[in-house]
């Protein structure tokens, strides 16, 4: 009010220039410089908050790709997490003692099983949840092994079979112990297939647990059945009838694995275990796990110690193919009959290939019946393709079960001569096939 009062005072009421000048500081030039200075304050903020910050992206730039990188490794580490089976991928090695715990698959019916695919059921274990171990025995039917020991024992209140690997094995003799209890893992769960329990893989010794069979391997309990039963304290009457269920469950074990992309190729009394109730479940998948993981030529025999349940086509280094199964399984059904007597007994191995040339078939053994003895012959084609096929043998093995007679028990012709099996079977002096 006073400045109005003495720019009225100063100024004639009609003279507006000197009243506009009288009012220049206040009305004018105060508010201007006060809109500046907040121009140029919001243009400093611009380029403080602008500017530094394409200076850190260009020189960062490098760091953001080592951090996309370091993102990924992340994701590959919670895929390690998650990661089921101790099949990992080639950029992990199991024996980092990280915790890739074992999975057991359940059945499929794809060709390939693929352990994400389906629900899984963590098998890991721990060395404290076994008791009462104690070293397993060495038969005729089990492969001594330098690398890992068998022994017996108990979890969770039933009677187990540990495969320990041994302290002083080596990194490939670790990496091909992990991928044979991965392999197992992979064929999934089946009721004529041991099953697979827990494997320890996180801390040492490494080893595998497999369910136990009380009466092991079928050939040594086809060998007990051609003893005098009274001396037994279990006796086994091996009848026809029983024979076929035993081999039914057998075929329905080695279909499973065809369907799984999986040749045995190695079928045999000695790949077979038998449970206290006479269920048998097939064994004995080494040589299914070498084909597998080893680069070999086509139809190699791996192990000249089976030579006389080979196929031709195996013998003459052709491929194996789910057919060679068939025709071992047919020499199967003649050690049963026979309660262990090696087939082709009386031919040497070197000469078994020619024999089979010629036309020759195995002998009808003593006691067998004629709807048996037609299943082996059809077993034993010559050419893979005139043998039965898997669905057509299992079909064919429940018709013969209901007309079997289950009274009458198959003998065998003369006691068990371990030498002389050895030579006939072909094995010379080594004890060089394997259950486990």
């Amino acid at each position: 009010m006073s400045s109005n009062s003495t720019a009225n005072n100063t100024c004639a009421p009609e003279d507006h220039l000197c009243i506009v000048l009288n009012h220049l500081q206040g009305v004018i030039i105060v508010p201007t410089l006060l809109l500046l200075g907040t121009l140029v304050t919001l243009l400093a903020l611009c380029i403080m908050r602008f500017y530094p910050e394409r200076k850190r992206t260009r020189v960062a730039a490098p760091q953001r790709y080592h951090s996309s990188s370091s993102h990924r490794h992340k994701q590959r580490n919670g895929h390690r997490r998650h990661l089921q089976g101790i099949d990992a991928p080639p950029g992990i090695n199991p024996l980092e003692h990280e915790e890739l715990p074992m999975s057991v698959q359940q059945v499929q019916q794809t060709a390939v099983p693929t352990l994400a695919a389906v629900p899984q059921v963590s098998t890991e274990r721990q060395h404290g949840a076994f008791s009462q171990v104690t070293a397993l025995p060495l038969s005729f039917s089990m492969k001594p092994d330098d690398s890992a020991g068998l022994y017996r024992g108990r979890m969770d209140n039933r009677d187990v079979i540990l495969r320990l690997l041994k302290e002083r094995a080596n990194n490939s003799e670790k990496q091909h112990f992990l991928g044979f209890a991965s392999f197992v893992s992979g064929l999934g769960p089946h009721p004529f297939l041991p099953e697979l329990l827990g494997v320890v893989s996180v801390q040492s010794p490494l080893m595998m647990v497999v369910e136990e069979l009380q009466h092991r391997d079928l050939l040594g309990y086809l060998w007990r059945c051609r003893q005098d039963n009274s001396s037994l304290e279990s006796p086994c009457d091996m009848t026809e009838k029983r024979l076929f269920t035993m081999a039914g469950q057998v075929a329905s074990a080695l279909e499973y694995l065809h369907t799984q992309g999986c040749v045995h190729g190695n079928v045999g009394a000695r790949s077979v275990l038998v449970g206290g109730d006479l269920t048998a479940k097939l064994w004995g998948l080494g040589s299914a796990y070498r084909r597998r993981t080893q680069a070999a030529s086509p139809g190699e025999v791996e192990d000249k110690e089976t030579r006389k349940w080979q196929p031709p086509e195996v013998l003459t280094r052709g491929g194996i193919i789910q057919s060679s199964d068939v025709w071992s399984f047919g020499l199967l059904l003649y050690e049963m009959v026979t309660l262990g007597d090696p087939p082709f007994a009386q031919i040497s191995t070197t000469e078994l290939l020619q024999h089979l040339q010629r036309g020759k078939h195995l002998k009808r053994p003593t006691g067998c019946s004629n709807s048996l003895y037609s299943i082996i012959r059809a077993c034993c084609h010559w050419r893979p393709q005139q043998r039965l096929s898997m669905s057509e043998l299992i079909r064919t093995l429940q018709e013969a079960e209901r007309s079997a007679s289950g009274r009458k028990v198959l003998t065998a012709s003369e006691p068990l001569d371990i030498e002389k099996y050895m030579k006939e079977a072909g094995y010379g002096e080594a004890y060089n096939y394997a259950v486990l």
